[in-house]
């Protein structure tokens, strides 16, 4: 991997931070009086500006089903806390995110503020509430986006779908929209810079990530499904087969091991 000289890495985590900031008071000062058509351009301008000081390349494979379509369920796998501002900058939407992302310094605020609905996967209770929000809020006309994983994988393999996850998109009667993302190299090795696993802080992620000189990110925007009709576990296997032929993953069952012969501790 070609690697960014230190002062450069200095250089870019003092952009992402002010980058930050602006994004502090863009919220503070405008989201309260602006309508969803411009909350939606908002955010996705201020995404795109952060994937070029981070010199990320976005390539999108196949056709985004638009900036915000309405009562749309977007399931991606995950690698990274970037992913979220990655398809933020094609796509934008709702996002179903992990309790402790609140807590996170600056981008924590940021998620809560920009309508993301956070959950405590631990508790049934909790997933119950937030799914119930979540179909509200697609038979609204919103857009959500979930990683059905539940955690990260580094980008070589597939997690198992959670099933229980699609039952907002089969109440709302709307579409499943799959989406495969990877992360890659300028010659088009597979790049682990951006992934956020094995315990990695998020500082440290963000240091990897201004250490890469410059990482493709690449979106497919594969067939969408229609929920109407559907069974949860049928949505499900079929995105998370959709997923893992677009990115020609292999699939990791629960108790196997990771490719490389490291057992899967993580479920």
């Amino acid at each position: 991997m070609s690697k960014t000289w230190f002062p450069a890495r200095l250089w870019r985590i003092a952009r992402l931070t002010l980058h930050l900031f602006k994004g502090v008071l863009i919220v503070a000062s405008r989201f309260a009086t602006a309508d969803r058509d411009l909350r939606v351009a908002i955010i996705q301008r201020w995404s795109r500006q952060m994937m070029a000081l981070l010199h990320f390349e976005v390539r999108v494979v196949g056709t985004p089903p638009g900036v915000y379509p309405g009562n749309t369920l977007l399931v991606a796998n995950h690698v990274s806390w970037i992913d979220i501002f990655v398809l933020n900058s094609i796509t934008v939407s709702r996002f179903v995110a992990k309790s402790e992302v609140r807590g996170w310094p600056i981008i924590g605020w940021l998620c809560a503020h920009t309508g993301t609905l956070f959950i405590e996967r631990q508790k049934k209770r909790d997933t119950a509430r937030v799914g119930n929000v979540v179909s509200a809020s697609l038979a609204e006309g919103d857009c959500i986006a979930m990683f059905p994983e539940g955690t990260t994988a580094d980008g070589t393999f597939l997690r198992v779908f959670n099933a229980s996850l699609f039952q907002p998109i089969l109440d709302s009667q709307g579409k499943v929209q799959p989406v495969g993302l990877r992360y890659l190299h300028v010659d088009g090795q597979h790049s682990l810079a951006p992934a956020y696993t094995d315990n990695l802080s998020l500082i440290a992620s963000i240091w990897r990530i201004v250490s890469a000189k410059q990482t493709i990110a690449e979106l497919h925007f594969c067939r969408q499904l229609d929920a109407e009709g559907a069974h949860r576990r049928h949505l499900c296997r079929e995105s998370e087969a959709i997923i893992a032929t677009a990115l020609n993953l292999p699939l990791l069952h629960k108790g196997a091991e990771k490719p490389g012969g490291h057992p899967d501790e993580s479920q």
